[in-house]
């Protein structure tokens, strides 16, 4: 089955404490329907110093967030559109955004 959402894609917040943030999905998790987006749901993480080169401190990272709460962006029109799933001319399955009936490359 053919994914909505996929590494490398463009997508925004729409709902949630980062709403309307921008950014480029680094992982995705599809058995939990979770994704990692860079610069989105940006955690503190305290870690304890391990060794000579491993310097204690406060790390920020980013946490996943629910696939539901996001939404691709269509290159076109550079707004959040959802995704159809079309069959082409030559048998291969790919991703359109309906706002605009683009085929979304990746």
């Amino acid at each position: 089955m053919a994914a909505r959402i996929r590494k490398g894609d463009r997508v925004v917040v729409i709902t949630g404490a980062d709403r309307g943030k921008r950014g480029e999905v680094l992982r995705v998790i599809p058995k939990e329907d979770r994704a990692v987006v860079q610069g989105v749901n940006v955690a503190k993480k305290h870690t304890k110093a391990s060794g000579m080169g491993q310097p204690g401190g406060i790390i920020e990272k980013e946490a996943t967030i629910h696939l539901s709460n996001i939404m691709l962006i269509d290159p076109e029109t550079d707004k959040p559109t959802r995704i159809a799933h079309r069959v082409l001319d030559n048998g291969s399955k790919a991703r359109v955004a309906r706002a605009s009936g683009r085929v979304i490359e990746g």
